[in-house]
Order: C-alpha cells, then sequence, then structure tokens
C-alpha cells in the first residue's frame, strides 16, 4: 500500500516545483511506485487476477504519460527515465 510518506519520496525526485503533484513527471513517478508495490503482492499472491488487471492498466497508463513527454520534450523524458531507473 502506498502511504503519504511514500508517496512524498516519490514526487520528490521528479517535481518541477514545490507543491507539484499533477504533471506528467510526478504521475510517473507515482505509477511507479504503486506498479513496483503491488508487482512485489503479485509474486505472494499469484491466483490474484482482479489486482493483476488493475496492475496491468497502471502499466499503461504509465506508459501513455512517458509518451507524452517524449514528445513533449525529450529531456524530460530523459530526466525521469534517469530519476526513477525505468529503462537500462
Amino acid at each position: 500500500m502506498l502511504t503519504k510518506q511514500k508517496k512524498a519520496n516519490a514526487i520528490k525526485k521528479t517535481q518541477k516545483h514545490d507543491g507539484d503533484t499533477g504533471s506528467s513527471e510526478a504521475q510517473v513517478a507515482i505509477l511507479s511506485r504503486r506498479i513496483d508495490d503491488l508487482a512485489a503482492h503479485l509474486k505472494k499472491n499469484k491466483k490474484d487476477k482482479h489486482s493483476r488487471r488493475g496492475l496491468l492498466k497502471m502499466v499503461e497508463n504509465r506508459r501513455k504519460h512517458l509518451r507524452y513527454l517524449k514528445t513533449k520534450g525529450a529531456s524530460s523524458y530523459k530526466k525521469v527515465i534517469s530519476a526513477l531507473g525505468l529503462k537500462k
């Protein structure tokens, strides 16, 4: 479960300014943290199909945000990718 503290730490890595929680960069950070938590849950609970569907929706939502960032500006896209360690 994503607590307020975990969410704040995830946003702090990519926020543009203080109080920024709605930008695509911040949304990608939040979704990445939720995806990591849910993936760990699904490793223990292999038959939880409902949560697996939610995970797939979150992954698609993150992909959409990243695609938007890539078209908007390559510098912000690269910054988010490196800050969150998404691609190698």
